[in-house]
């Protein structure tokens, strides 16, 4: 077990940092509070605290823990600039944007807008769980009287947009058919290898990025960036049933004349952006928001493209600039006024575009990834533009994503080929530097001296050599957390104060994962599903074993071989082996059933709802070689256990 220190607790901002702090308020324009009024325009009314529960009573969603964000004034462990972010994000409830349209905005990291039409509403994004998006719903009817649900609008892949869609529509509207359910193209395709083939890993980085396991305050965790922080509830995805093929795609819904722009590989694989004539209004879904966006994310994604993301802008200012009276996006506030919004349109374009080009100008001067976040500096004409601040991405790694795109993780020199891992040059550094006492002492030092960086890299070494060893953790953690107070980006505040709290107090218990839900595991196609086993097999368990089974699906009318060879997991469509092992015809839900553990294998077998030809064992043999993900692992010290 990790030997946790007893008695640390968080410690006060050093003078350093309030020194820090003190240059931030002096740089940055806090006489502008326009942010302010808009983010307060067109409040209609909103739940107590924003506190959503499930059924059962568990919170999923409240803002009740935020509420020493009143305080106008940063204290020092906070960076000014992002306690202004932090006090903006605290405006919740329902909102007009304009007469038509309105937004849910609060309730969740993401906003939910719903538009008017001529005899229901449109929703656009879901939020990310279904309570959310049923409370969302019930407090628009409750200012805008109930109306039927016409269409729902996916604007891009990330669950905090579409996981609540069951929270909009019910069982008796999914039946019917009748309500569209519209994405961009190639949205399922997306939606699961980002969301769920990488899941596992993902959602413990999440931890990091969004620090849910940090207590709540001005030592803690204050916000995300985007907003306060990811919903807790249920969530399902439902596969849609339009999809917007290309820009210039319009669909006429409910009377309202949607105009499409198409934006993949911006913030989202597979995202896009609508203008409304008849309500003058824009939205630019997440590629225009109120900061810097990330360009790689902390939990991890694919990198994004920050030149094709320039262009997009640079495209919808030419299709629709002079045109919006009001701008909403599917995070933060929206802004209103013609002038006001091609410039910050212009500004997010020109932020993207000088990142994009700066990086690739010093990386073609043979910079590596870590020497550009040192050289590069935002431009003085977007450094007071407050949507221009690092509060999610952040300049300094934003650069390095755009290094990564081009050149990968490699930056050529022979000496970071193929180090050694995090352990074992742990405790050669260690042993270099004369052990742990000698690194101790000069640490401390340099860490009087505010030399955070550089204490972190060095006391990082030893903890790996000695995950014991209870003053190294103790001075990395305090390292951390230094750096966490000066961070002016909500995610690195995060990932250092909860990388603290773990070197002082351990991982925190989390229970077991849940089982996919039976909606999700539904909209994936049948080929995802066998993607979603195959990275589960462990490869040295399968060590000369063949296996070969044969699949027919009643309901879905399809037909696949699972071929195990080579410690590969492979399927292939529309086909049946001749010298299969065994065979298996049931219906396609009959096997989300049992993934989502509503049933098991056996039990449908023995209700007659799987057919089994040939030796049924071999299944159970495959199973047995599959691997199950653990909640949570180690980052900031070694693994505790082996994995082969």
């Amino acid at each position: 077990m990790t030997e946790t220190i007893a008695g640390e607790a968080s410690k006060d901002a050093s003078p350093s940092v309030v020194a820090q702090q003190a240059a931030m308020l002096d740089a940055l324009p806090f006489y502008d509070t326009a942010d302010f009024d808009d983010a307060a325009r067109g409040f209609l009314g909103t739940i107590d605290n924003a506190q959503i529960t499930t059924a059962q009573g568990r919170v999923v969603w409240s803002l009740e823990p935020y509420q020493f964000l009143a305080a106008e004034d940063a204290p020092p462990t906070v960076n000014p600039s992002l306690w202004r972010q932090s006090r903006l994000n605290m405006h919740h409830g329902l909102f007009e944007v304009v007469p038509g349209v309105y937004q849910v905005r609060g309730l969740d990291i993401a906003n939910m807008t719903l538009i008017e039409g001529d005899s229901g509403v449109i929703v656009v994004d879901t939020l990310t769980s279904i309570e959310g998006a049923s409370a969302a719903m019930e407090l628009y009817f409750r200012h805008r009287g109930r109306r039927p649900v016409v269409a729902v609008i996916f604007t891009h892949t990330h669950t905090d947009h579409w996981g609540g869609v069951r929270g909009v529509l019910d069982d008796e509207t999914l039946a019917s058919r009748e309500v569209p359910i519209i994405a961009p193209d190639l949205f399922m395709e997306h939606a699961v290898s980002e969301n769920i083939i990488a899941g596992p890993a993902m959602l413990r980085r999440a931890q990091y990025q969004f620090g849910p396991f940090l207590a709540k305050g001005p030592r803690g965790q204050v916000d995300c960036g985007l907003g306060k922080s990811m919903a807790a509830g249920s969530v399902a995805l439902l596969r849609p049933t339009d999809l917007i093929l290309a820009t210039g795609d319009t669909r006429t819904i409910d009377g309202v004349e949607f105009e499409f722009q198409m934006a993949p590989n911006s913030e989202a694989p597979a995202e896009m952006h609508f203008y409304l004539p008849r309500y003058k209004l824009l939205n630019l879904a997440e590629n225009c928001t109120h900061n810097f966006h990330n360009l790689l994310p902390f939990r991890g994604a694919d990198v994004r493209d920050a030149l094709a993301w320039s262009k997009y802008l640079g495209e919808a200012l030419r299709m629709w600039g002079g045109k919006a009276e009001a701008m909403c996006g599917q995070h933060h506030w929206p802004v209103w006024g013609r002038e006001r919004i091609d410039t910050m349109i212009r500004q997010q374009r020109d932020l993207y575009k000088f990142a994009h080009d700066q990086t690739v100008r010093l990386m073609n001067h043979g910079l590596t990834a870590s020497e550009i976040a040192e050289t590069i500096r935002l431009p003085k004409s977007l450094e007071g533009a407050w949507h221009g601040r690092g509060y999610y991405g952040h300049i300094r790694h934003n650069v390095k994503a755009i290094y990564q795109k081009y050149l990968g993780w490699y930056d050529a020199n022979p000496v970071n080929l193929d180090p050694l891992p995090p352990t074992e040059s742990g405790r050669k550094y260690v042993e270099y530097m004369g052990g742990a006492d000698a690194i101790l002492e000069r640490a401390r030092k340099d860490f009087a001296n505010g030399e955070f960086r550089f204490v972190a890299q060095v006391v990082s070494h030893l903890v790996f050599a000695e995950p014991d060893n209870a003053a190294a953790r103790a001075l990395l953690a305090d390292t951390f957390e230094q750096l966490g107070y000066a961070a002016e980006s909500a995610t690195w505040r995060n990932s250092y104060l909860f990388g603290a709290q773990e070197l002082r107090q351990g991982m925190p218990k989390a229970p077991a994962r849940p089982a996919m839900p039976r909606e999700t595991l539904a909209a994936l196609r049948t080929e995802q599903l066998w993607d979603v086993l195959g990275i589960r097999l462990n490869g040295p368990k399968a060590e000369g074993k063949r296996i070969v089974l044969n699949w027919t699906f009643t309901d879905t009318n399809e037909t696949f071989i699972l071929n195990l060879e080579n410690w590969a997991l492979t399927c292939a469509a529309d086909a049946q082996a001749d010298d299969a092992d065994a065979a298996f015809t049931l219906p396609r839900s009959t096997l989300d059933e049992v993934i989502a553990k509503l049933t098991t294998f056996p039990e449908a077998v023995a209700g007659g709802r799987i057919s089994v030809s040939g030796n049924a064992m071999r299944l159970a043999e495959l199973m047995m070689l599959m691997d199950e993900f653990p909640r949570m692992f180690e980052i900031v010290e070694p693994k505790r256990t082996t994995v082969s």
